[in-house]
């Protein structure tokens, strides 16, 4: 079966954030065919797409290339993509205000959703390592790359011998009460801002944490939400027909449908995949 004759799943808006292309424990694959089962009105690139701080000439597989490629695709098809800089791909910072086509490149996004503001950004902004020791941060994104190689080693023997997997860094924020303290302080002062300002929702990624709910002060509510990851939870924000939902691959057999119909028998070059690209990149 042809991957064209399963129709695209229709959606207002999707935010993705923390994709980290150039990292070893991507998902890009499944990313890719999420990507391609849907049809978004808008698409919100919410931080940490491309990780430029774990970037390697010597590792950048053709599946991240790919995802690249899509994107670049629906811009050059009039889709609405708006890539929010976040804190691994901070070097984008200079290039802010960028528009070509239907693509734009901010720091921060403020949108209408249903009468109700939506403030879109990052998260990083609230991080004191980032702000104070920034090589701290860049050492701790390090050693998060190494415990996602670890811990795909250790699910790859657990799944051989019949076991589920286990998530070593989920297992940290759960049962570390400094963790669990940073991941509310992060969410609580988000909402806080959002509310002195009357917005409605108060969108960011960052901490890698998928998350809706309300949260309520002295001055009012908001709804929080944060789209998560796709290194551990593979997870995005779906916004249709007015209402709010976490998206995640693991539970959507329609994309792993689109996964088991566009395997291809001949896989493209690196080359041939940048070519297509740069082809598909062509807006004039």
């Amino acid at each position: 079966m042809k991957e064209r004759s399963l129709p695209k799943r229709e959606v207002d808006l999707v935010i993705i954030s923390d994709v980290h292309l150039g990292a070893f424990g991507c998902h890009a694959k499944e990313l890719l065919q999420y990507l391609r089962s849907i049809k978004p009105q808008m698409l919100i690139l919410n931080g940490d797409i491309i990780d430029i701080w774990q970037f390697r000439k010597r590792y950048f597989p053709k599946s991240h290339l790919m995802v690249i490629r899509y994107l670049t695709g629906l811009i050059a098809k009039n889709t609405k993509i708006v890539y929010i800089t976040g804190n691994h791909d901070e070097l984008m910072r200079k290039f802010t205000r960028f528009n070509i086509g239907s693509f734009k490149l901010v720091n921060k996004l403020l949108i209408d959703l249903g009468g109700q503001k939506a403030w879109i950004f990052h998260g990083d902004v609230f991080d004191i390592t980032m702000q104070h020791s920034k090589w701290l941060a860049k050492f701790g994104s390090f050693g998060y790359d190494l415990l996602i190689l670890l811990n795909s080693f250790v699910n790859f023997m657990l799944t051989s011998i019949g076991r589920q997997k286990i998530s070593f860094s989920r297992r940290i924020k759960h049962s570390v009460k400094r963790a669990v303290s940073y991941i509310n302080k992060f969410e609580e002062t988000a909402a806080g801002i959002a509310i002195s300002k009357g917005y409605g929702y108060v969108i960011c990624g960052h901490i890698h944490q998928p998350e809706m709910r309300t949260i309520s002060n002295a001055q009012g509510s908001v709804t929080y939400l944060n789209s998560g990851d796709w290194i551990e939870n593979l997870s995005a924000l779906e916004y249709h027909h007015g209402e709010w939902q976490i998206y995640n691959y693991r539970e959507d057999l329609y994309a792993q449908a689109y996964a088991a119909t566009s395997k291809q028998s001949v896989s493209p070059s690196h080359k041939e995949t940048f070519e297509e690209l740069l082809k598909e990149f062509e807006l004039g």
